[in-house]
């Protein structure tokens, strides 16, 4: 059913090009737990293929998981907690992954809305425990802008690394299909073992780094 859906908003919201980048990425920032592999990593693949610019896709996809984080942190701000979890469940969201994103707010503070960004399901939903705590707003954007950016270049990057690794011959619709199927073919899954590799490298280091300017912070004060 979720994948139909997906498929569905990727179809409608993708004949917008950059457009859609930024739609796409603010579903997937705020309400809807719509997957930014499907966005980014064809975007990245376009960019291989010289039909759509790097520097314009990344702006899009971090404008686009700001606006759709500042969606989620308004709506607990405006609305509060229980708004949230009398209605989060017609969108696959339970009281207990809010108590999840408050445990981990609450355990790393502010800079936990940088480092939820780095981590699938925590990213969507982080903004949320800010809002209702209300977190400085200059903050909470730059904070979601250098999480979402390292989540976005990888994304795009690894787009175009697809491109450099199996040439032009590469569906769109098979590199979607890679992260709404449950059943995958051999290409697929490499594709899919290679990214997860990536990702685990990338977002391990700046977790240390952020983990380590955390304790230094402390260690001041």
């Amino acid at each position: 059913m979720l994948s139909q859906i997906i498929d569905f908003i990727v179809e409608f919201v993708g004949s917008f090009g950059y457009l859609g980048i930024f739609l796409m990425m603010f579903l997937e920032s705020s309400f809807f737990p719509f997957p930014s592999e499907v966005v980014m990593i064809p975007s990245g693949y376009l960019v291989y293929k010289n039909e759509m610019n790097i520097y314009v896709v990344i702006t899009m996809g971090i404008l686009g998981s700001i606006a759709g984080s500042l969606f989620n942190y308004f709506l607990a701000l405006k609305f509060g907690r229980g708004f949230i979890i009398k209605y989060g469940k017609y969108f696959f969201f339970s009281e207990k992954t809010m108590e999840k994103m408050e445990m981990y707010f609450k355990k790393h503070g502010e800079i936990s809305t940088f480092l939820g960004r780095l981590i699938p399901v925590l990213r969507q939903y982080i903004s949320l425990p800010a809002g209702l705590s209300k977190m400085n707003l200059v903050k909470f954007c730059i904070y979601t802008g250098i999480g979402a950016g390292i989540w976005v270049v990888i994304l795009t990057c690894f787009g175009y690394y697809i491109g450099t690794w199996m040439g032009y011959n590469v569906n769109i619709e098979t590199i979607i299909k890679t992260f709404t199927s449950a059943s995958l073919d051999s290409g697929e899954l490499d594709i899919k073992n290679h990214l997860h590799k990536i990702i685990v490298i990338t977002i391990g280091s700046v977790i240390i780094i952020a983990l380590g300017y955390i304790f230094y912070q402390k260690r001041r004060k």
